[in-house]
């Protein structure tokens, strides 16, 4: 839950962001989101993964390892606030952003960043119902906030002509309150976790802190180029369009990206619940059977999401989309869609280089990916605009899923049914590709291939379904 559902709000509150932000406006929001999502990963350093590594492989340190990895990333925030803050003017005319926003973001990244350890440190002594409690909070109230700004502000200000409500509206600069909620939110959230901070306390020890930088420095790589498969498209949009249509353009495709988001949620929490099932299991006589099967079921399950969401696309562009400025992109959610399930397929390829310890190939793929996407936005982009990047995040995730899949059978062979796994996923494509190219969104014959597509998953797996089933 408290992975999952700030990922949902993001699905929530897009109606009301294309409700009353513009196009450019949107395309604002979602660019320099695209740069905080880097900037998150630059200012944690692998150190998150490096603390659960060492306070288990070093018990008998465990409080050096803390306080060292708290003061690590203390004493560096501290220093990105006095640097960037200091140059912000700068860096917002570099970038072409609103000095105002460029602010809001560099204290969102310095909050975020404050709170990795503490978020870490109650994973570590199991205190899951706390970290779960403190996320969710979050995102209730990023999305109270989110709501008083947009819905409750104006009706307050137009009704109180001269009041604080007035003077606190600004309805020329909408994206702002978006800046704003998140900066709040953060600011509480810092405040509710400050006790681990007395709790853990601060040191420093200088070979531990060079080992877990060490350590960590290869997460760090293959964070910044999960972030560039991302996000970057968003950010290459902005710079390599003409100016007086970038903005509206980031702000369609960013709106239409998010329809993809129906098959990142699936993934994420099947990810989140089958990575402990891998690894309890790894040992076991017939682990690598069950991979297989997993990894076939996940890829049925996927095809339908894909297919479900293209043929009634029509309904969720109307209740998440509502502006039909924004309709326009509507032709790279298939495209994203069968990204998002190629990224996911990937993550269950990948259970080889975990289960072998091998994971520094978890990083030669994901920068492999990274070059993908950045070669193909550059390429792409002057001549086809956002399609170029839709197109470009398929190459990324499906050329990772090859990959991993390509090496894992060298290193690790599992027995995937190729052919079932690609069979399933090229017919929903297909019957996807008519419903929407084709057929126009028409939602009887839509229904009609999605039940093909479910009648053909049936016959061809009804034996094992029941077998699985009767257990």
């Amino acid at each position: 839950m408290a992975t999952v559902l700030p990922r949902a709000l993001a699905i929530v509150l897009v109606p009301l962001y294309v409700e009353v932000l513009g196009t450019a406006e949107y395309g604002v929001y979602a660019s320099l989101m695209a740069f905080l999502i880097l900037g998150n990963v630059l200012l944690s350093y692998g150190m998150e993964t490096a603390f659960f590594r060492f306070v288990n492989k070093h018990s008998d340190q465990r409080n050096q390892v803390q306080a060292t990895a708290l003061t690590s990333l203390t004493v560096s925030t501290i220093l990105f606030l006095a640097v960037f803050l200091g140059f912000r003017e700068s860096l917002g005319a570099f970038l072409e952003f609103k000095t105002a926003y460029v602010t809001y973001g560099i204290l969102i990244l310095a909050l975020d960043a404050l709170c990795v350890l503490p978020f870490a440190w109650y994973r570590v002594h199991e205190r899951p119902t706390t970290y779960a409690v403190i996320k969710i909070l979050n995102v209730f109230i990023n999305l109270g906030l989110n709501l008083f700004f947009f819905l409750v502000l104006p009706r307050w200000a137009a009704a109180n002509p001269a009041s604080i409500w007035e003077s606190w509206y600004h309805p020329n600069d909408m994206v702002a309150y978006v800046f704003i909620a998140n900066l709040i939110a953060s600011a509480i959230t810092i405040g509710m976790v400050l006790p681990i901070y007395f709790k853990i306390g601060f040191s420093f020890n200088r070979k531990i802190w060079r080992s877990m930088l060490a350590y960590g420095f290869p997460v760090l790589v293959a964070g910044i180029a999960f972030s560039i498969n991302e996000a970057f498209d968003k950010i290459l949009l902005k710079y390599l369009l003409p100016k007086d249509i970038a903005e509206s353009e980031v702000g369609v495709y960013a709106a239409c990206y998010k329809l993809g988001v129906f098959m990142t949620l699936f993934a994420t929490a099947f990810r989140l619940g089958i990575e402990p099932f891998f690894f309890n299991h790894a040992g076991t006589a017939n682990a690598k059977q069950t991979y297989a099967t997993i990894t076939k079921y996940f890829t049925i399950l996927g095809s339908a999401i894909l297919l479900f969401v293209v043929v009634y696309i029509d309904v969720f562009k109307r209740i998440l989309i509502p502006d039909s400025a924004y309709w326009e992109a509507l032709g790279i959610v298939p495209l994203i869609l069968l990204a998002n399930l190629c990224l996911g397929i990937y993550h269950n390829f990948s259970v080889w280089y975990k289960v072998t310890d091998r994971t520094r190939f978890g990083a030669y793929i994901s920068l492999f990916g990274a070059g993908v996407t950045l070669l193909l936005n550059f390429v792409l982009i002057p001549f086809y605009s956002y399609h170029g990047s839709a197109v470009a995040t398929l190459a990324a995730y499906g050329s990772m899923m090859v990959l991993s899949y390509y090496f894992g059978q060298r290193h690790y062979a599992v027995p995937y049914n190729i052919t079932r796994i690609a069979g399933f996923g090229l017919l929903s494509t297909a019957l996807a590709a008519l419903a929407f190219y084709v057929f126009d969104g028409n939602l009887w014959v839509g229904t009609a291939l999605l039940l093909i597509f479910l009648l053909v998953v049936y016959f061809s797996e009804r034996t094992e379904l029941k077998r699985i089933l009767k257990r």
